[in-house]
């Protein structure tokens, strides 16, 4: 009779570990839904992401009222850039946050929560909305080196067609990394990401490092070995998104259609994949990248599936 108990009790206990197990489970992260920019003069940042870009206006996350100062441009299918006007702010990065997509906004707020994080606080209350059931529907973290990452719901809608759209797939967004190791155990260890690529300007040092989302295809580039007093200019550089084409030399005839003054030529990227650095009015850069390598890549192989055009 008590080795009946005692079997009954262990099963009872293993089940409550497994519960305990799933109710912090991650769920999938899908890929970057939007980015945000400070940008100092709106009409001239409109003119270069909907004129020479060809994205399209869209509203995103602006239609909620604590974003309404916000302006919306769609990326891509599903995804969008915000630009926030900088007014009397001045700050280092003109990139502001990165956020991604998942089904399950409050199950991903559980997760982090479990692991030991806090929501974001800007002026002492937490940055997290909810829906009129009370369900979480966005919030925002800090990672280990202050750069704000937002958790969302799949953005819905998809640009109109233009005759000046270049793109419509956002694939990869970078920022300054000084501390590899702990920016690896937040995205790699905690979240789930995935390694697709690293290399530098010589082939022993890396200055760059891809991780890729864990259940899709879009990465985080660590822009390493920069300095923590580096100028407006270079973080403009180093702090940027990608949008991915199919054919660089395609993109840029139709950039050149646009009214884009082409002050750069399209280059081999270290990773073996053609691409093409455009910069915004306040010096962001956007960088266009084909899909795929032509060339062999430096330094490591890609250990991920590439990018494709959304469909």
């Amino acid at each position: 009779m008590r080795q009946v108990a005692m079997i009954i009790i262990l099963v009872f206990a293993g089940s409550v570990t497994l519960a305990q197990e799933n109710a912090v489970r991650r769920p999938p992260i899908l890929g970057i839904s939007h980015v945000r920019f400070h940008v100092s003069q709106r009409d001239a940042a409109l003119h270069f992401y909907q004129d020479v870009l060809g994205m399209a206006p869209g509203k995103g996350l602006g239609e909620n009222e604590h974003l309404v100062h916000l302006t919306c441009v769609w990326a891509g299918d599903s995804q969008f850039l915000q630009l926030d006007p900088v007014q009397q702010r001045h700050p280092s990065s003109l990139l502001e946050e990165v956020a991604f997509a998942t089904p399950d906004v409050e199950g991903m707020s559980k997760f982090l929560l479990s692991r030991g994080f806090t929501y974001e606080l800007v002026a002492g209350h937490e940055l997290i909305v909810k829906d009129d059931a009370g369900r979480i529907i966005y919030f925002s973290v800090l990672d280990p080196e202050g750069n704000r990452i937002v958790f969302e719901q799949p953005p819905k809608g998809s640009p109109a067609e233009s005759d000046r759209q270049v793109t419509r797939t956002l694939i990869h967004a970078g920022f300054v990394v000084h501390d590899r190791a702990a920016e690896d155990h937040f995205y790699k260890d905690i979240l789930g990401f995935r390694p697709y690529w690293h290399g530098g300007m010589k082939d022993d040092k890396d200055d760059w490092v891809a991780m890729q989302v864990p259940d899709g295809t879009d990465w985080l580039e660590y822009m390493l070995n920069i300095s923590s007093t580096a100028n407006k200019h270079t973080l403009g550089v180093m702090n940027h998104i990608s949008l991915g084409v199919p054919d660089i030399h395609a993109a840029q005839q139709q950039l050149i259609k646009n009214g884009w003054k082409s002050t750069e030529e399209p280059k081999m990227g270290r990773d073996g994949k053609w691409q093409l650095n455009l910069y915004d009015p306040d010096d962001t850069r956007i960088e266009f990248m084909e899909f795929t390598p032509k060339e062999k890549p430096c330094c490591s192989q890609f250990t991920g599936p590439h990018p494709g055009p959304h469909q």
